[in-house]
């Protein structure tokens, strides 16, 4: 509670500058009841005013408020009139630009405030040796005040030091954590691995004792079928803690389903929409693959789409062409546009991902400017996994 409320009050400087400055007009009211008949209260009250209406903005504009101060003292000084208690404002001012602006700043207030000590010991009627002690007084309250500021200056500049410290500390503390927490996600991800791959050959070997038994040895065939369902059930109950693991910070689109090859017409007409002259044929009969390959195909195509139009230039086209030959899939995209001549900002890492993509089935793709002008990209793909193998 009083944490929150000293936060809140940092946060309103002119309210607590204004609660000193009606202390210091408070201190001052004697004066103002008592003054000289001959000058009048009026002009004490206007002086007064002059010196502690600007201290609600001491920290806020510490340098003008000052100055203004400063000056108003010098008039009084030149015209006068004796000092009152508001001229308490001109050190209140010394120490705000002390504390709170740069070491040269702060040392010419502190020049400004010891020639006002002098001009008012000299001014002002007194003895010869009341004029030096005077002037002594005023010297060690000046200095004081300003040895004042620059010991806070000083503290103040320690304490932010030592807030960065801490706040980078933390920082670091929790990169640290991340940095140990995707350390063990990886070790799990590759033991949950290795228990899944058993799994899978576990279901591999009884799916093909399954297959040779299923006519001669019924019986064993279905302990075969029962292996395969149970060891099945706990590969699927590893894989999804194996992908929890690996999403725990990715949820966006976790559960979407993933584009595939039937999915290419609504990409094309997408792109045509935004501008872009496609042509997209197929060749051959459409072979039944993986959801992973499927997925790889889109990516390849929509990545080729996506620099065409980022590269290619105006008025290009692009032609699409995916082409069945016997067990590979032929993926070949190819425009018009600037090919060679596109510019480069250097953060693009699709071309690099699509050959990712392509070797983790066992297919190879090229991607480049043509000679004649033009982009192309070209990736062939097994349609099986035993064609790959």
């Amino acid at each position: 509670m009083v944490a929150s409320a000293w936060e809140w009050l940092r946060g309103k400087k002119p309210l607590v500058d204004a609660f000193f400055a009606l202390a210091v007009l408070f201190f001052s009211l004697p004066t103002l009841l008592a003054g000289p008949a001959q000058i009048g209260a009026g002009y004490y009250l206007l002086l007064t005013l002059l010196l502690t209406g600007p201290l609600v903005l001491r920290r806020t504009f510490p340098r003008t408020v000052f100055g203004f101060v400063a000056l108003v003292s010098f008039v009084q000084c030149v015209l006068g009139a004796m000092p009152i208690p508001a001229n308490v404002a001109v050190l209140m001012g010394l120490y705000t630009v002390t504390a709170g602006c740069t070491f040269r700043w702060g040392l010419a207030a502190a020049v400004v405030g010891e020639i006002g000590a002098g001009m008012a010991t000299y001014r002002y009627p007194q003895g010869a040796d009341d004029r030096r002690l005077t002037f002594v007084l005023m010297t060690v309250l000046v200095a004081g005040v300003y040895v004042l500021g620059l010991h806070m200056r000083t503290r103040r500049a320690y304490l932010r030091s030592v807030e960065e410290r801490a706040e980078r500390l933390e920082r670091e503390r929790d990169n640290e954590v991340k940095v140990a927490m995707a350390a063990e996600r990886a070790r799990i991800a590759r033991e949950l691995h290795d228990v899944v791959a058993h799994n899978v050959s576990v279901i591999v070997v009884q799916a093909d004792g399954a297959s040779y038994a299923i006519e001669t040895d019924v019986g064993r065939a279905r302990q075969a079928l029962d292996t395969i369902s149970s060891t099945g059930r706990v590969a699927l109950a590893e894989m999804r803690r194996l992908l929890g693991v690996l999403r725990e910070n990715d949820d966006a689109g976790a559960y979407a389903p993933q584009p595939g090859v039937a999915q290419l017409d609504d990409l094309v007409e997408q792109v045509r929409a935004a501008g872009l002259a496609v042509a997209f044929e197929v060749d051959g009969t459409p072979a039944i693959m993986s959801e992973g390959r499927q997925l790889t195909v889109y990516r390849i195509v929509q990545e080729a789409l996506t620099n065409t139009l980022k590269h290619g230039g105006p008025r290009v086209s692009v032609s699409v062409r995916l082409r069945y030959a016997g067990d590979a899939l032929d993926v070949r995209v190819v425009d018009d546009g600037r090919g060679a001549a596109a510019p480069d900002d250097g953060h693009g890492h699709g071309l690099a991902g699509m050959r990712e993509r392509v070797a983790v089935y066992g297919g190879t793709v090229h991607a480049g400017p043509r000679a004649g002008g033009g982009f192309e990209v070209a990736a062939s793909l097994p349609v099986r996994e035993e064609v790959a193998a």
